[in-house]
């Protein structure tokens, strides 16, 4: 990937009400990048955008290359559903393979590989819903050592998780950074922040800072966006923004 992912004047939003308002941000090829900002700031919401969920309202997201790879929220996927290890990690090959192929005979080695890397070698055929948060976190992140993609959106990925396996999916982290993909992560923590993520963005609805880390991530910014979010508490108040009547058409 060549070319730099570039947010220009981007709102989207729910029920003709905006969550991100008017974002310009720069992600140049290469890029590692944490989004934070308090609750309700709009950061699942700008990776939804991102990947497609949502229609930009305003504004338009410029992403040269459509090779996207998205991490949600362990909350948001549905563990009961009687699939196994191996199964879940496969569908990682589904670009190369379609929706109705199966795994080829160069595609088994893929997958024993992608479990290794991230530690689950022998877990093949437990079935996802007996799996620890930790070690479910470790199966999606197989999946998307096997999806191959330029970009990489991450939606609190260390979340829950135990020290090991956030370290270990760190490593997994540094290598896709040091191959060069595009990587977008919503973070809580800001220690593994400031340690592991050269660049911040903070989000609080509005953009309040993006750039480097080291000059981005200061008590003051984090102070005016949580000042920013409590001011927009209020599902009722619009925080001064219009409600968009091209949203309902």
């Amino acid at each position: 990937m060549s070319k730099s992912l570039a947010l220009q004047g981007l709102t989207l939003g729910y029920e003709r009400r905006p969550a991100v308002w008017r974002v310009d941000a720069d992600f140049p090829a290469g890029s590692l990048t944490a989004v934070v900002g308090p609750n309700g700031a709009g950061k699942t919401t700008l990776l939804k955008g991102l990947v497609g969920e949502l229609t930009p309202i305003e504004g338009r997201i410029v992403l040269p290359e459509r090779n996207v790879a998205y991490l949600p929220q362990q909350s948001m996927l549905d563990r009961s559903f009687p699939i196994t290890v191996l199964e879940l990690v496969a569908m990682g090959l589904w670009r190369r393979l379609g929706a109705f192929g199966g795994v080829t005979r160069s595609g088994w080695p893929r997958i024993a590989s992608a479990l290794a890397a991230v530690g689950l070698t022998g877990f093949e055929r437990r079935r996802i819903g007996t799996l620890s948060i930790g070690q479910m976190q470790r199966v999606l992140f197989a999946r998307l050592l096997l999806q191959e993609a330029d970009v990489l959106l991450l939606d609190e990925p260390f979340t829950a998780i135990d020290t090991g396996t956030a370290t270990d999916l760190l490593d997994v982290i540094g290598k896709w950074h040091h191959e060069g993909k595009t990587i977008i992560a919503v973070l809580h923590d800001l220690e593994t922040v400031r340690e592991h993520f050269p660049q911040t963005l903070i989000l609080a609805r509005d953009l309040v800072a993006h750039g480097d880390t080291s000059t981005v991530l200061t008590a003051q910014n984090l102070m005016q966006a949580r000042q920013m979010c409590e001011a927009c508490a209020d599902p009722e108040h619009s925080c001064g923004r219009p409600v968009v009547e091209a949203w309902s058409r």
